[in-house]
């Protein structure tokens, strides 16, 4: 089978890149798309795909957004015209489910955050709606989407990659991260998107008091240049910014503690064991709230709490065997008809 892979920002490049192995595995074509954003591109190198850039991320206007979409539907729709491909499946590409559409292609989707508004093309496109099991159809209905195209699988969307992860014993000295030191992860709204189009104040003021804690290192991961030199201009002589993309299940894997106003790699710190405090300001999506209930993950509301932010040293438990078995069943999920 001709399978066509969009990938349109960084966390889609470390949870389809599993997917794409598997299904090259069973001996299927795969053809991989990826947008101008963020790390997406640096990432795709770093795991080895082959992939064909196109189009760019529309900036923070929501008319920026909408025409960025559009644009770059047409020019994926132009590229894959005669590559004969039998199946698109992405992680909620937007484009993608356009492009499939012109081009009469199924298309499977991963769906694993209600609160986008950019759901309401792909629940309504979209052939089949792969999501973890904590969903309820109605998160998805009012976007569009059917009971029959709905399939649960069990387990987060950090699972299919991290079940894989084993730990670069030497990661900590590449980097130059004294293991003395509390190292904590921090990385803040992503206020150019149609889901979060506002900055978080409760971030900035969390990771002042966290600089202020004796034997903090941490490393802030800003999503855009013009969060970098917000974060540089602050001087602060214990944070870290890198100048290059890390190895994020690595860096999420060391962390004695993990602080973000997003979601991705709030997921991830749980997966791999890592206390963390969210500080997400937008819809809270049933993942988050599952995980929160659970108590595996913490969540901050207001500044009055920011103080009650525990650091303290993690215990690293050695994870000495990849296991692809969820990799497996999605993928499964994603070509059965």
């Amino acid at each position: 089978m001709n399978i066509w892979v969009d990938i349109a920002n960084p966390p889609q490049v470390l949870f389809m890149q599993p997917l794409i192995r598997e299904m090259q595995k069973r001996n299927h074509s795969v053809t991989i798309t990826t947008r101008h954003h963020s790390e997406a591109l640096e990432l795709a190198d770093q795991y080895g795909l082959q992939h064909k850039a196109i189009g760019a991320h529309g900036g923070s206007s929501l008319i920026g957004k909408e025409i960025a979409i559009v644009l770059r539907a047409l020019k994926l729709a132009q590229y894959l015209a005669n590559k004969k491909i039998e199946l698109a499946v992405s992680g909620s590409s937007y484009s993608q489910a356009l492009a499939a559409k012109l081009l009469r292609i199924p298309f499977v989707t991963l769906v694993d955050y209600e609160g986008n508004p950019g759901l309401n093309i792909v629940c309504r496109t979209a052939q089949k709606i792969l999501t973890p099991c904590f969903f309820s159809n109605q998160n998805l209905y009012r976007y569009g989407a059917s009971a029959n195209k709905i399939v649960y699988y069990n387990g987060l969307k950090e699972n299919i990659y991290l079940d894989l992860f084993i730990p670069d014993p030497s990661f900590l000295e590449k980097n130059g991260i004294p293991p003395e030191k509390y190292l904590i992860t921090m990385r803040p709204e992503s206020d150019v998107s149609a889901y979060h189009p506002f900055e978080n104040p409760l971030f900035d003021e969390a990771l002042e008091y966290i600089a202020s804690q004796k034997n903090t290192l941490i490393v802030l991961l800003p999503r855009h240049a013009k969060q970098r030199e917000k974060y540089e201009a602050l001087g602060l002589a214990n944070v870290i910014i890198p100048s290059h993309a890390l190895n994020g299940p690595n860096l999420v894997y060391y962390s004695d503690l993990v602080v973000g106003a997003g979601g991705t790699m709030n997921r991830e710190a749980v997966v791999l064991g890592s206390r963390v405090y969210s500080l997400f300001k937008g819809e809270l999506g049933s993942v988050d709230r599952h995980l929160i209930e659970a108590g595996k993950m913490h969540w901050i509301e207001n500044r009055s709490e920011i103080p009650t932010i525990s650091i303290q040293k993690k215990h690293i438990s050695p994870r000495y065997r990849a296991d692809d078995t969820l990799a497996r069943e999605v993928t499964d999920l994603i070509l059965d008809n």
